[in-house]
């Protein structure tokens, strides 16, 4: 096991990293090359971004595997701007969701006023109002908050139809 998952694993527990691993899989998808995504941001793997990647680049499913986990790591930390405890599900859905909105935006969200003001299900349902990229709304960010959501509020994510890339869109 790599040193990277070990201090995931520790941060947050084997049950809420699954958890946001999986539903970050999901909707980032998986793409072995880099592409620019609906919003024109150079992207590769599963929803990595950075001042490194240039467009022709591949990646193998180590390496997509091995920058998943570097980047929840990276994403983590933003929980620490909520003071009160959470639950797996809710460390899984804020955590999918700082990577997806990235953590500066997470941390002056709604979302954490409301968690630290004690209303974690207020904070859960401020989830989906996070649905536009933009300017616009994207279908694929709808399905991601309803699940994210579903996680925070410990019901059963919605069941949705495999996809190799988000909004059915393949580079």
């Amino acid at each position: 096991m790599s040193a990277t998952k070990t201090r995931l694993l520790a941060l947050l527990g084997a049950g809420a990293l699954a958890l946001a691993a999986s539903l970050t899989s999901h909707f980032e998808g998986r793409v072995d090359h880099t592409y620019r995504d609906p919003v024109g941001i150079l992207t590769s793997c599963v929803g990595h971004t950075g001042p490194e990647l240039r467009m022709g680049q591949t990646f193998s499913a180590a390496q997509c595997d091995a920058q998943l986990y570097a980047d929840l790591l990276k994403h983590a930390d933003a929980l620490n701007c909520i003071k009160r405890p959470l639950s797996d599900g809710q460390k899984a859905a804020f955590l999918s969701f700082a990577f997806n909105v990235g953590n500066a935006r997470f941390c002056d969200s709604g979302i954490v006023r409301k968690a630290n003001a004690g209303d974690l299900p207020g904070a859960c349902a401020e989830l989906g109002r996070w649905v536009y990229a933009g300017g616009r709304q994207l279908p694929g960010l709808v399905q991601r908050r309803a699940a994210e959501r579903a996680a925070c509020e410990g019901r059963p994510i919605p069941t949705l139809t495999n996809r190799s890339h988000p909004d059915g869109q393949h580079p």
